[in-house]
């Protein structure tokens, strides 16, 4: 039970590592702005890399972040890390969130405090990602792993049993925060800033197809290449890294545009303008599709993963099953046949608003004991259903 407060509550924020600005670290933001006077406490911390709203928070590092060569190594410390979040005295806080997707929710609350764990993922790299993870690590993640995996997963487990309450990013990561810690979990979406986006007329309108993202092998840009080489339909790829779009430029034919990483004018402007978003690859949630949708264009996505709470088959896009070569081509000819890039953008648009940070605010409210709620949240509206 909470204890009962005379002023604002003391906010305690625990998040992962902070080195660079992802959706994780979006979410940390909009939690940032919140609760304005809470401390952040993290395991390594580069403040150059992190945005201000993080950065005008008190962040304290673990033991971790004192380290060798922290900021760089910090992924191979991770045996390291339960002791190190076990180390983080929480006295006197009131609520404690944790930002999961590394190690983050098992820190020691006081007796007294609500803890709520906002869980991006349960760590892959633990569970169903171990063998895909060991087999591309390097040779002494490949020496040390097997040996401390076993007792990282009996920590995880009974971590989890210390939080009062779970917030799941997607449905997909609430199924597997049940599957491996035998918990339930709400799921409240990530914020995503919708109003940076804006659709445009319709005879502003191109003829290409989009790809957006880190060209990374989970996401199959693989499956992409190959599908538009025999589609022969225009295709745009914003992303990198460099070197990994230079070996996909070779495979690709002349009706692939690679762009490369670009400003966000750039992204917008094809955001808005492209097709439709292809989106193969299976994420906990993916905030991309829902960008475009707020640009007012449709998605085509593998029917896994958070793609499942974010497109609605034939009114905001296309699911397809079969994530291979012909299932990609088939769901692209039948996007086609079935004219959904005709659909009105103000549906696209008004689907997107579901996953503003407003909504967001909401879920998390919901989870809170009424006297640990941030005070300016109640004015907040509940999203349309």
């Amino acid at each position: 039970m909470t204890r009962q407060m005379s002023a604002e509550p003391r906010v305690a924020l625990i998040h992962y590592w902070l080195i660079g600005m992802r959706g994780g670290e979006k979410v940390l933001e909009a939690l940032c702005r919140m609760y304005p006077q809470a401390d952040i406490f993290t395991h390594v911390y580069a403040p150059e890399k992190i945005s201000d709203t993080i950065n005008a928070h008190r962040v304290i590092e673990t033991s971790v972040g004192r380290l060798p060569f922290a900021k760089r190594l910090y992924q191979s410390y991770l045996p390291f890390m339960p002791r190190a979040l076990e180390e983080i005295d929480l006295t006197g806080y009131d609520l404690v969130i944790s930002s999961e997707a590394g190690p983050a929710k098992g820190v020691i609350a006081p007796p007294d405090a609500y803890h709520l764990c906002y869980c991006h993922s349960p760590m892959r790299y633990l569970w169903d990602q171990y063998h895909v993870y060991l087999k591309s690590a390097g040779r002494l993640s490949r020496l040390i792993l097997p040996h401390v995996a076993h007792r990282l997963r009996l920590w995880d487990v009974s971590s989890a049993a210390r939080v009062d309450a779970f917030a799941a990013n997607s449905s997909h990561v609430a199924s597997r925060i049940e599957k491996y810690w035998n918990r339930g979990a709400e799921v409240v979406h990530p914020p995503v800033d919708v109003d940076a986006f804006s659709p445009v007329r319709a005879s502003d309108l191109g003829d290409y197809y989009l790809w957006v993202g880190e060209l990374a092998p989970y996401k199959r840009p693989d499956l992409l290449i190959d599908a538009f080489n025999r589609l022969g339909l225009p295709l745009v790829i914003i992303g990198g890294p460099d070197k990994t779009s230079q070996q996909l430029q070779k495979q690709a034919k002349d009706n692939i545009t690679f762009l490369g990483r670009t400003d966000f004018e750039t992204l917008r402007h094809h955001m808005a303008r492209c097709r439709a978003l292809v989106f193969p690859g299976e994420e906990d949630f993916g905030i991309v599709p829902v960008e475009v949708m707020a640009s007012g264009r449709p998605v085509i996505a593998y029917d896994r993963g958070g793609a499942r709470d974010t497109v609605v088959h034939g009114k905001t896009g296309m699911l397809f099953q079969d994530q291979s070569v012909d299932g990609l081509v088939k769901a692209i000819k039948e996007f086609e046949s079935a004219r959904l890039y005709e659909v009105d953008s103000m549906v696209l648009v008004n689907h997107a608003r579901r996953f503003s940070e407003a909504a967001f605010r909401v879920g998390i409210e919901r989870l809170l004991p009424p006297a640990l709620a941030p005070a300016d949240t109640a004015v907040l509206s509940r999203p349309a259903e």
